[in-house]
């Protein structure tokens, strides 16, 4: 019997890398016991221009961060992107409703006031929303809309693990974190953090620190179109 010493994963790429290897995914073939170094090290023969992200690349083995060290097993997904912003991918909403909670990647407009009435509890004396809206200019360009882009699944993942944290963290009773994708237009709302509490503190505090959180750790990026061409947003 034949022991095979290849193994076969499913490789996904977003924003601009995406956009350098001209495709979504790929299947490819690995050594077993490759890591994800020696991944990278692959595609950089065939897409040089990946060698420019090697420093600040971010990678992901079945939805969780990884670094190059980790190793790769026969059948894995592996996500390869740059920082997160903090495009187009057709799906539906992906959504977590249960009591006191909602976690939402959506296509459709953000009504944050709506989802605070579903949220709110007679026991509340508070209510805190951060709206991230899309203003009109960057970088001194005007800019004419956004397209954001995210690796799903992974992204709401992400947005229940900070909204579970920060129910831990700080007394609040509701915990909401919605973010949309797609073509968004000048003022439309791109993420939402709801808060619900019985005093003011905890909810401004527990505001504060998810949508920067978000920012940091969840997996999405925006590209600005501006009259002159367009660019991807990455984060440091």
């Amino acid at each position: 019997m034949l022991i095979s010493n290849k193994m076969r994963i499913r490789v996904l790429f977003f924003a601009t890398l995406k956009d350098i290897v001209g495709v979504r995914q790929l299947q490819v073939d690995m050594p077993v016991g490759a890591t994800i170094g020696d991944l990278l090290t692959h595609l950089e023969a065939t897409y040089p221009r990946m060698k420019d992200y090697r420093p600040v690349v971010l990678t992901a083995v079945n939805e969780d961060y990884v670094d190059q060290r980790a190793q790769i097993r026969d059948g894995d997904e592996v996500a390869i992107f740059p920082p997160v912003s903090g495009g187009e991918v057709q799906s539906e909403a992906l959504i977590i409703n249960r009591p006191g909670e909602i976690y939402q990647i959506t296509r459709d407009p953000i009504d944050a006031q709506k989802v605070a009435r579903q949220m709110l509890r007679g026991e509340d004396g508070a209510i805190c929303i951060f709206e991230g809206v899309v203003r009109n200019n960057s970088k001194r360009k005007r800019t004419l809309y956004l397209v954001y882009e995210a690796y799903e699944t992974m992204a709401l993942k992400k947005l229940e693990e900070i909204g579970i944290f920060v129910r831990q963290a700080w007394e609040i009773d509701g915990v909401a974190l919605v973010h949309r994708l797609g073509h968004l237009d000048i003022g439309a709302t791109s993420v939402a953090v709801i808060i619900t509490s019985p005093h003011r503190r905890p909810a401004f505090d527990a505001c504060h620190y998810a949508i920067d959180k978000l920012k940091k750790v969840v997996p999405i990026w925006k590209k600005e179109f501006f009259e002159d061409g367009e660019v991807w947003v990455e984060g440091q």
